[in-house]
């Protein structure tokens, strides 16, 4: 049994995506067949408390970036290109820091690495106000969720996570959400480098998102110096779901070229 739980698709350069809190793998199966038909192997994987991956009470980006290391060990894979859309995205950004050696190109999505203001605690309130055990259909959290004030589009992400137990037949949640909620300010924590990192990295962001601003552009371009940044039109924080297509072209424009645009 593989360390994280993970998919693969294609064959060539080998290309590491991780996906953002409370996701899974299977958020980029659509771009990650697009990608693997541009020539790569592309590797989707679950991070530790999420998916069908571990669980653990410990969660913090050391960890995360270890779990990414013993992953790559399993898989004996020395070097790959990576991919992380906004937790995912400060993971690599903390890999990229801690085992710059097994990195070729680093691709951040909608996230910087600054700090974070929490904007997910009505999410988690709502989450764990569900009585898991008690539940009997899908449409009841869907509703109770609802109820809560949750916009339909996330709700509909969050019941990605709603699974029934083959041994007993209820329902429970594939994300470790206490887990999750208990290090939530691990999570909002900064991955600023000790020191600047000349590495070729990709800052994608969403146009009509909000989670980088241009104190977090300088951050970037103090931390990052051999930097790229493009703006994914039509897109909000959801980047992948939103405009595939844009950031698919973005993503492939700056793993085919051996230049970088600031």
């Amino acid at each position: 049994m593989s360390y994280l739980n993970f998919k693969e698709v294609g064959e060539g350069t080998p290309v590491i995506i991780a996906h953002g809190l409370l996701g899974m793998l299977d958020n980029w199966r659509t771009f990650s067949k697009h990608l693997a038909e541009k020539g790569y192997r592309v590797i989707s994987i679950d991070q530790r408390n999420h998916g069908k991956s571990f669980h653990s009470t410990d969660f913090n980006y050391d960890l995360l970036a270890e779990d990414l290391f013993k992953f790559l060990e399993e898989q004996g894979l020395t070097s790959v290109h990576t991919i992380g859309h906004s937790m995912g995205g400060k993971m690599v950004m903390k890999f990229l820091e801690k085992y710059p050696e097994r990195v070729d190109k680093t691709i951040v999505v909608d996230i910087s690495p600054s700090g974070s203001i929490g904007s997910h605690s009505i999410i988690f309130e709502s989450l764990l106000a569900v009585n898991i055990a008690k539940v009997t259909n899908r449409k009841e959290v869907e509703e109770e969720l609802v109820s809560k004030g949750l916009p339909i589009g996330v709700v509909y992400f969050l019941m990605k996570n709603l699974r029934r137990d083959a041994e007993s037949g209820g329902y429970t949640w594939k994300a470790n959400i206490s887990a999750l909620w208990d290090n939530y300010q691990n999570i909002l924590a900064s991955t600023e480098p000790s020191s600047p990192i000349d590495a070729p990295i990709l800052f994608a962001d969403g146009e009509r998102s909000n989670y980088i601003t241009n104190d977090d552009m300088a951050l970037i371009i103090e931390s990052y110096p051999n930097y790229c940044h493009e703006v994914i039109t039509n897109a909000g924080h959801w980047v992948h779901s939103d405009n595939m297509e844009g950031l698919l072209a973005a993503v492939t424009r700056f793993l085919e070229t051996d230049k970088t645009q600031v």
